[in-house]
């Protein structure tokens, strides 16, 4: 093992970006509904930089993010070698985070735009896709038959996007 995690961990990794993203915020928010007090308890800006991270790579069971904070290098560096149980994670999650999620996910989501880590542009609904027998329609994952999106088009795609995040936070 390395002295220093951050000697193996490159300049430019999603793990860094994700680290500086969250450090930069300011969440009071979040910070107010962890009050303290009990048996040892876990920073929360360490324990969502976990939980974003995980969820940037496809990982979202507590278990198994609970299991990747013991194995996997990035991890362990975004937590400082903390290793929170899965009941710790989900009690996070589901309990602490449960009135701030959407104001955090937002401010988050900002921030990565603002930075350009993140092009709304590069989110598109298939509507190529049929729809099925109950109106619904059957998406691909990671879907990308066309990559020439006109400007127009993601012009005000972004701006309906921009709208929509606004009025499901505020609602």
């Amino acid at each position: 093992m390395p002295q220093r995690y951050d000697e193996k961990i490159a300049e430019g990794h999603l793990v860094r970006l994700v680290n500086e993203a969250i450090d930069a915020l300011e969440l009071e928010i979040l910070l107010a509904q962890c009050k303290g007090g009990g048996t040892s308890s876990y920073h929360p800006k360490m324990m969502l930089k976990v939980l974003v991270y995980a969820y940037c790579k496809k990982i979202y069971t507590s278990r198994k993010i609970a299991e990747v904070l013991e194995e996997n290098i990035h991890f362990m560096w975004l937590s400082g070698e903390q290793t929170p149980d899965f009941r710790t994670i989900n009690d996070f999650r589901g309990r602490r985070m449960k009135g701030v999620i959407d104001e955090v996910f937002s401010v988050v989501v900002e921030r990565l735009v603002a930075k350009g880590y993140v092009k709304l542009e590069n989110y598109f609904l298939d509507g190529s896709t049929p729809a099925l027998a109950d109106g619904a329609r059957e998406i691909d994952a990671d879907a990308n038959k066309h990559k020439v999106v006109r400007e127009k088009r993601r012009k005000r795609y972004e701006g309906n996007v921009k709208a929509q995040i606004k009025e499901l936070l505020v609602s």
